[in-house]
């Protein structure tokens, strides 16, 4: 890869680049330069079709010209815009330069608009109808992809209405979640407890806490071998919000629901992974999705 990343390439691109530019004019001037001789009717001798016969006549000067602006435009844009390689321009643009402008433009313009919201704590945010609406547009911008329109998720993203949090559900807490991102990991867990029969043992144990069906004999067998478990979602399952492991009494199935599912999931690990939104929106928006998000969950205290 060091190859492509080597000054060949720019000055490749460049004189390529200004050699097609050149070319362009030359092949202007020669065809505005050379005599072709022609034949007493104004014809080069060349027929198609049995009667099509060429004549030999100049170029319209409306296209000279127009080819001539253009030859000239790209040289002008070369020199101001990025064109020949690595070179910037006189303008020094870049795309991302003029994102970058934008983006503080927009910013700059809706300031005032999230500022009056800034100090209001969560729950007051909620009762806001002003707040909210602009909640569910930036949680239509920025979550619906992964939580849903309707922000009940799918498998492998979080329901945000049922009130069961991985890592709490606190206002502050889900800000954080909002602006650094989660990376929630579960390793392959099969080597830990055991062989494949102790993996199907401890899931009939973890189905047990919720109250699921299941085999009480398999269960009774996997209790003792879902200490294995216990470092992360704790000696009676309830989960730990500070490490993000589920709570496995609570009937909420991140990852799916049944025997094969947990077997899967002890036995091939999980990784989940919410990217962190600080880059595309500024605090105070985040502030207010937040509170948006906290009330999606706590509408009886609305």
């Amino acid at each position: 890869m060091s190859d492509f990343t080597s000054d060949f390439w720019h000055l490749y691109v460049a004189v390529l680049t200004l050699v097609s530019i050149v070319a362009c004019a030359v092949l202007l001037w020669i065809s505005g330069t050379t005599k072709v001789k022609a034949h007493d009717d104004n014809t080069t001798g060349h027929v198609w079709d049995e009667d099509l016969r060429e004549l030999n006549n100049p170029l319209p000067k409306w296209w000279v010209w127009l080819f001539i602006i253009t030859v000239v435009f790209s040289l002008a844009y070369g020199v101001l815009y990025p064109m020949f390689g690595r070179y910037q321009g006189v303008l020094n643009w870049s795309s991302q330069g003029q994102h970058t402008a934008e983006v503080q433009r927009h910013q700059a313009a809706i300031a005032p608009l999230y500022a009056q919201f800034s100090g209001q704590p969560a729950p007051q945010l909620a009762n806001d109808a002003q707040a909210m609406a602009i909640g569910e547009r930036l949680f239509m911008n920025n979550c619906a992809q992964c939580h849903g329109s309707d922000a009940r998720g799918s498998r492998g993203f979080p329901n945000l209405t049922d009130g069961d949090w991985l890592y709490g559900g606190d206002p502050e807490v889900i800000k954080a979640s909002i602006t650094q991102g989660r990376h929630g990991v579960m390793p392959p867990m099969a080597a830990a407890v055991g062989g494949a029969d102790d993996v199907r043992n401890v899931a009939h144990f973890v189905l047990s806490l919720s109250g699921s069906p299941h085999d009480s004999v398999r269960a009774s067998q996997g209790r003792a071998r879902f200490t294995a478990c216990a470092a992360c979602h704790g000696g009676d399952g309830k989960g730990n919000p500070a490490m993000g492991a589920p709570n496995l009494t609570d009937n909420v199935w991140l990852h799916g629901w049944g025997e094969e599912a947990i077997v899967r999931a002890v036995t091939n690990g999980i990784s989940n992974q919410m990217p962190a939104q600080n880059q595309l929106l500024t605090a105070d928006q985040i502030h207010v999705l937040s509170a948006y998000v906290w009330g999606l969950s706590n509408r009886a205290q609305k």
